[in-house]
């Protein structure tokens, strides 16, 4: 029987440590607000209502829906029931009378037609509606604003309105309702606002409000500040040498879009803070640095 001994080489597998490439930026000062952006409708505060001033049939109509008019222009002319049947039998008989039983009806005010409620050859009544011209000129957007929200608006003061088609609007508050939405618990506000345009009545615009702001505050891109998942705590990855980045806790103020304001600590101009990745990455952990913004 022959006797074989087996020998086993023990090999140790060494597993490099993984670095992350990363980008690193510094902090930086500067003037930061932070906004709440709500939504407002427009409409139009004064409409004139043109009305019959005789009971006749309407001889001629010139108003038509969406057409701009100006004060004075010519809208309708109405014709009685009497001057309609006689025809022009009574000046025939008498020139003298100069009787036509025609009425004309012009507009008040300039502005644009928005609804026309007769035609040629329908029989009204005197006092009934036949069109309606908004006011170019009374055009406000309505802002329902959040109580808790109507110590950052005051009367007079100047607000910024964009359009979906992107276009900004200058407007300035010129009121507010003595009164509450009971169930959003919502304050309506008056934004008035001039523009050259026509725009039609319901159209949603959206109003920037600031919040807060900081003259001098201390800042960091967004993607440079990480948060657990309920967003109650928040951290910076540092650089403390060329290869090693550490978690340091930060406070964070107000924010924009771009930029978020660190509270505390107070960093040092040349400390190195990672913007890009940055996410999941341990405490103390390598990293290389491929670019520096």
């Amino acid at each position: 029987m022959v006797s074989c001994g087996q020998q086993t080489d023990t090999v140790t597998d060494t597993v490099a440590e993984v670095i992350s490439p990363v980008e690193v930026t510094t902090i930086s000062r500067t003037a930061l607000a932070e906004y709440t952006e709500l939504s407002a409708v427009s409409s139009y505060q004064q409409k004139s209502y043109v009305k019959a001033n005789i009971n006749g049939y309407i001889q001629s109509a010139k108003a038509v829906v969406g057409n701009r008019v100006t004060a004075g222009s010519l809208l309708f002319s109405l014709i009685t029931k009497e001057a309609r049947a006689i025809g022009n039998a009574v000046n025939q008989l008498d020139p003298g009378l100069r009787f036509s039983g025609v009425s004309t009806i012009r507009a008040d005010q300039s502005g644009f037609i928005t609804s026309v409620s007769h035609q040629k050859g329908d029989y009204v009544q005197d006092g009934e509606a036949l069109a309606v011209i908004s006011n170019q000129n009374s055009l406000v957007f309505l802002l329902d604003l959040p109580y808790e929200l109507h110590r950052l608006l005051s009367n007079q003061q100047a607000v910024e309105v964009l359009l979906p088609d992107g276009e900004r609007l200058e407007g300035q508050i010129s009121g507010s309702l003595p009164v509450v939405d009971s169930l959003a618990q919502t304050q309506r506000m008056i934004i008035k606002v001039s523009t050259p345009q026509q725009i039609p009545e319901g159209l949603i615009g959206k109003v920037k409000i600031r919040k807060a702001s900081s003259p001098n505050a201390q800042v960091l891109p967004k993607s440079a500040v990480l948060s657990n998942e309920t967003e109650d705590e928040f951290w910076v990855m540092k650089m403390t040498n060329d290869s090693t980045a550490v978690k340091v806790p930060v406070k964070k103020g107000i924010e924009n879009d771009k930029l978020i304001e660190i509270v505390s600590p107070i960093f040092k101009s040349n400390e190195r803070i990672i913007s890009t990745g940055n996410y999941g990455i341990a405490d103390t952990a390598k990293v290389k640095v491929v670019k520096q913004l």
